[in-house]
C-alpha cells in the first residue's frame, strides 16, 4: 500500500501499488474535500509522516533543543528539533509558512501562533518563547505570555499554544 496526500487538504488518500506500473497516470478524488488530482507513479520511496516515524530523543539530531507535542485529542505525540535563531510555531496548514508545523486538528491554535528564539551566547544556549498575536494566547506554565513580552524558557517547562499542548527539552 502507498499513500499521496491531497493537494487541497493534505488528507492521504491510500491505494494499492501493486495494480500499478511505475511511470503510469493516476487519478484520484480525495474524500475529504472532493478535489480531484493526478499522480504519475514514480521509483522513489515515499517518505514516512511524523505519526508513523519512531523518533525518540536520542536519535534526535536536535543541538538546539527539541519539542515534545503531548498527543491529545487534536494531535498525536511528535519530537520536533529546533532550530538556533526564531522558530516559527503554528498549525500546519497547506501553505502556511511556519518554521516547525504542528500536525493537529486544534483549531484553537493559530497557523502562525508562538515564536521559540534560540541563541547561543558564549557557551550558554538561551531560549525565549513569545506569542505571535494569536488569537488564544500563549502560556507558559500557567502563566499567559501577553502581546509584546518575551519570558526565558528552561528544559522541561509546559508550553500551551490553543489546547495543544508541548514540553521544551534541551539535548542533555
Amino acid at each position: 500500500m502507498k499513500r499521496v496526500r491531497c493537494p487541497k487538504c493534505d488528507n492521504y488518500v491510500y491505494f494499492n501499488d501493486q495494480n500499478y506500473e511505475a511511470g503510469q497516470s493516476l487519478v484520484f478524488i480525495c474524500e475529504e474535500c472532493d478535489k480531484q488530482f493526478r499522480i504519475r507513479l514514480g521509483k522513489t520511496p515515499l517518505k514516512a509522516t511524523r505519526k508513523d516515524e519512531d523518533l525518540s530523543p536520542e536519535n534526535l539530531e536536535a543541538p538546539f533543543g527539541y519539542l515534545s507535542v503531548i498527543e491529545n485529542l487534536f494531535s498525536f505525540k511528535q519530537l520536533i528539533p529546533l532550530s538556533e535563531g526564531d522558530n516559527l510555531i503554528g498549525r500546519r496548514s497547506p501553505g502556511s509558512k511556519v518554521t516547525i508545523p504542528i500536525e493537529t486538528g486544534d483549531m484553537s491554535m493559530d497557523r502562525r501562533h508562538t515564536i521559540i528564539n534560540i541563541q547561543r551566547k558564549g557557551g550558554e544556549i538561551i531560549c525565549t518563547i513569545q506569542d505571535n498575536d494569536s488569537m488564544t494566547g500563549t502560556f507558559l506554565g500557567a502563566e499567559e505570555i501577553l502581546p509584546g513580552d518575551i519570558r526565558r524558557i528552561e528544559s522541561g517547562q509546559v508550553i500551551t499554544t490553543g489546547a495543544t499542548t508541548f514540553i521544551y527539552y534541551t539535548k542533555e
